[in-house]
């Protein structure tokens, strides 16, 4: 299939940017809409990407977006929702209703290709509004056959540099001398960025993919207290992490939520009650993940070089 032009929808953040990235290098060119040009100078240094002011959630504006477009890559995600059954108000807009949207304007538009980013874990019946959301987006998707092919992703943790991940812990640590952890033992296994944005690229033009949902994680499971542990020595600011039992978890979430941009929400804490990790091979068409080992030290600026999780003897909670 020739991929000549691709509309990315959440091409602006951290994924979206290793996407347009990855696929202006073979020379596709590349619409990104956003809500404020001047949050997207990053991306005025590709060559094929032209940025345009515009509001996804119109549907005028998605159908005129689309003119003359051959693909979708749908990245848009949120991690925090108002509440609501089964999922909550910004939950149901980023989720469902764009994905809903998208769909519709390519079928008006007749573009025959979306590539849709979900997240592992993704289950109409889960624990937690995110998860429910995101399934639902993921039928969103789904109904677009027979008139749009669809391939959907379920990455689990995605990290690398400007990650809000790893990065997130890093700053922790550095700042509090012990770190109160709700979670400790679920169990996760984190992509790398640039993997993801190779399996969107490769994923765009592979007859096989169409119709199919690939899980998309990295080589190896880890429980939260041990990631947490591994950027500690990384950044050289070990300290002491205390699991924390649900109640407190999320007691501990609900004085978080009051902040702005919350750290944590009680349905974060409820994800965390499924392990993310993949069902089956980590990545599709036999691709081999990167480890996360070989990547975060550069970027989280490890002042202990030797602090990688070969050498570092893991200590289970």
């Amino acid at each position: 299939m020739s991929i000549r032009k691709v509309l990315i929808i959440g091409g602006s953040g951290f994924v979206g940017t290793a996407v347009a990235a990855r696929l202006a290098r073979d020379g596709i060119a590349l619409l990104i809409p956003t809500r404020r040009r001047d949050r997207v100078r990053h991306l005025l240094s590709l060559p094929t990407v032209e940025l345009v002011e515009a509001d996804v959630f119109e549907p005028a504006t998605l159908e005129r977006l689309m003119t003359g477009v051959d693909a979708v890559v749908s990245l848009v995600g949120v991690l925090h929702s108002r509440s609501g059954t089964p999922y909550g108000a910004d939950f149901a807009r980023a989720h469902v209703d764009l994905p809903t949207r998208i769909v519709a304007a390519a079928r008006k538009a007749g573009v025959t290709r979306i590539v849709h980013i979900s997240a592992l874990g993704a289950d109409a019946s889960g624990p937690s509004e995110y998860q429910r959301s995101k399934a639902a987006g993921e039928a969103a998707i789904r109904a677009a056959s027979p008139d749009v092919g669809w391939t959907i992703l379920r990455p689990s943790v995605i990290f690398g540099a400007g990650d809000s991940f790893l990065n997130l812990f890093a700053g922790l640590l550095k700042t509090f001398p012990l770190l109160p952890l709700g979670g400790a033992g679920a169990r996760f296994q984190p992509v790398y960025v640039e993997d993801v944005a190779n399996i969107v690229a490769e994923a765009l033009t592979r007859p096989d993919a169409l119709g199919q949902t690939y899980d998309v994680a990295g080589p190896r499971q880890y429980t939260l207290k041990e990631l947490v542990k591994y950027v500690g020595e990384v950044t050289g600011h070990p300290r002491p992490v205390i699991p924390l039992p649900e109640g407190l978890a999320m007691l501990q979430a609900r004085v978080l939520e009051c902040l702005p941009g919350p750290l944590m929400s009680r349905d974060n804490v409820r994800s965390m009650r499924a392990d993310n990790v993949a069902s089956g091979p980590a990545q599709p068409w036999g691709r081999q993940p990167t480890s996360l080992e070989t990547i975060a030290p550069a970027y989280l600026g490890s002042a202990n070089k030797r602090g990688r999780f070969d050498s570092y003897q893991l200590r289970r909670p």
